[in-house]
């Protein structure tokens, strides 16, 4: 196992919070592309007139701010790793990142759906020609992003330790490879990279939609598409918005683990007929990554270390308090 350690002897909570993940790589190069994109499209719009093209450059300067959070949650989770004002390190960086996009993601979807019903009212001029020209290319650009952002290679990675006494800490070197049913995929994702992806996704669906509503209004006459397909992306990103909003939000509050994962705890911790949990708190601390408290009861109490040693590899558990009872005192059932 290995073990972290601060220079005062005592362990670290960094929980490999200090390592530069994938997700911040990608989301630079997404930043850089997406800016460029909307520099061009905002010249472009008060160029030829078009609002339609100087909206859409509008809502990507939102995105790239949107981005620029991300980003910054990744380099002060980094940074701030070893903090030891932070009890279990800065994972949860990770996921307040992706609350606040996918908070700012809800705000362009509410804002998109005003502006398209207001253009269903009060119908404006658009310059097809320039306005095709520039949605294709900032699909393209889009397009780009979603596959950079969309193949997520960060995996967990956790380190262990123990502590000698009534509690016990463990923190287990390894991948996550535990069962894949849906709640426990939900905490294990780069939240945090999944709010970037779900800005450039956005931006892509609404580039798609805007070049089939401008190609039916040029060659059919049908102006009102363009003001529709915003109504419908609008109701999609809200409907993205709203999913990060329930993961991240259930992080940010530790709300319990899945089922799933206590059960597979309860099944290894009462392995001998004597042994019963009678407690029991498992929430994320970051990407990947879990820590737990419980409390056992048995007829002839073993120590912490005995029972921590019960915790299979592969779990996610990197940091663990155990502490042990006899039966029949003050034992807390759940």
């Amino acid at each position: 196992m290995d073990t972290e350690h601060r220079h005062d002897g005592q362990h670290a909570h960094g929980f490999g919070q200090d390592r530069k993940r994938p997700g911040e790589a990608k989301t630079i190069i997404v930043i850089a592309m997406t800016s460029a994109m909307m520099v061009i499209e905002i010249i472009a719009g008060l160029a030829y007139g078009s609002m339609a093209l100087l909206a859409d450059g509008l809502h990507m300067a939102s995105h790239s701010a949107a981005l620029f959070i991300n980003l910054f949650a990744y380099v002060y989770a980094r940074r701030h790793a070893h903090d030891p004002s932070y009890s279990f390190g800065t994972g949860k960086v990770n996921a307040l990142g992706g609350f606040t996009g996918a908070i700012l993601l809800m705000m362009f979807a509410l804002l998109m759906g005003w502006q398209s019903i207001d253009r269903l009212i009060y119908p404006v001029d658009i310059a097809f020609n320039q306005a095709i020209i520039v949605a294709v290319a900032g699909l393209i650009v889009n397009g780009i992003s979603v596959f950079i952002l969309g193949h997520d290679d960060d995996h967990g990675h956790d380190h262990g330790h123990d502590h000698h006494g009534h509690s016990d800490h463990g923190h287990d070197d390894h991948h996550d490879h535990d069962d894949h049913d849906d709640d426990h995929k939900s905490g294990h994702q780069d939240h945090n990279l999944r709010a970037a992806y779900l800005h450039v996704l956005a931006d892509a669906l609404t580039s798609l939609l805007a070049i089939g509503a401008l190609l039916a209004a040029k060659f059919f006459g049908l102006n009102f598409m363009d003001p529709l397909m915003g109504i419908v992306g609008a109701i999609l990103v809200s409907r993205w918005s709203y999913g990060l909003l329930r993961t991240t939000g259930a992080v940010l509050l530790d709300k319990q683990a899945p089922a799933s994962l206590q059960r597979r705890i309860r099944e290894h911790m009462e392995r001998d007929s004597d042994d019963r949990v009678t407690d029991l708190h498992i929430w994320s601390i970051g990407p990947n990554i879990y820590s737990a408290i419980l409390s056992m009861a048995a007829d002839e109490p073993r120590s912490p270390a005995h029972y921590k040693q019960r915790i299979p590899d592969g779990l996610g558990l990197v940091h663990v308090s155990i502490e042990v009872n006899p039966s029949g005192s003050n034992e807390r059932q759940i």
